[in-house]
């Protein structure tokens, strides 16, 4: 490399720090929807139908990001929000959004907070086939009722059985790796959320981003 490159090198870095080698994660994006009801602001969830992936679970509507379809991880955001609600776009009322979260199992998720400018849920014409129930529940709730807190083991696995038979993924000693990594290694203890509420559990991705939206309403 000479001073040319070097010259090339700045001028193609970014200008704002981003997430290294994001193509190599699931990149998602969520809308964490808010709703006025008597003076106070509610967050809309909903329940995952069955025969889907995560179904049962409770969630703020989103998924992946379509370089194809969305222009940005907004447009995703509104776009899975528009079809797995039956909202109109025009009344969600975007406020702002948070940091990137980084998920376990590499996921990404960009999530926005939105007002749904609606009377009330009836508005909705929910898609049944990706979602089974919606309702809401006070960010009071979530502010007075602090999460609880576990802990799980995330391994890397340079290879695995499937069907008696061994499945390498990464040949770490034709390789030359060191030995350590001839077997799994890791053991990176990952937190993890739980919210218990009168509609069931809410943990994972969706209490991740609920604990940072009460951070950020702290004064």
């Amino acid at each position: 490399m000479n001073s040319a490159d070097l010259a090339v090198l700045r001028k193609n870095l970014p200008l704002y720090p981003g997430v290294q080698g994001r193509e190599k994660y699931f990149n998602a994006a969520v809308l964490i929807p808010l709703i006025l009801i008597e003076q106070q602001y509610y967050f809309l969830f909903q329940k995952r139908a069955e025969n889907i992936r995560q179904e049962g679970e409770i969630s703020f509507p989103g998924g992946k990001h379509d370089p194809g379809i969305d222009a940005d991880y907004l447009q995703t955001a509104i776009r899975e929000t528009v079809e797995e609600l039956g909202i109109a776009e025009e009344k969600i009322k975007i406020e702002g959004r948070l940091d990137t979260l980084i998920a376990s199992a590499g996921v990404l998720v960009d999530s926005f907070i939105g007002r749904l400018e609606i009377e009330g849920l009836a508005e909705l014409s929910i898609n049944k086939k990706e979602v089974a129930e919606v309702f809401c529940l006070p960010v009071s709730f979530f502010a007075n009722n602090p999460p609880e807190e576990y802990k799980v083991r995330l391994m890397v696995e340079p290879s695995y059985k499937e069907n008696g038979e061994e499945i390498v993924l990464l040949p770490a000693r034709k390789l030359g790796l060191p030995a350590k990594y001839h077997k799994p290694w890791g053991g990176t203890k990952y937190r993890i959320y739980v919210y218990k509420t009168t509609k069931g559990p809410i943990w994972g991705i969706t209490a991740e981003l609920i604990t940072e939206v009460i951070k950020h309403l702290k004064r």
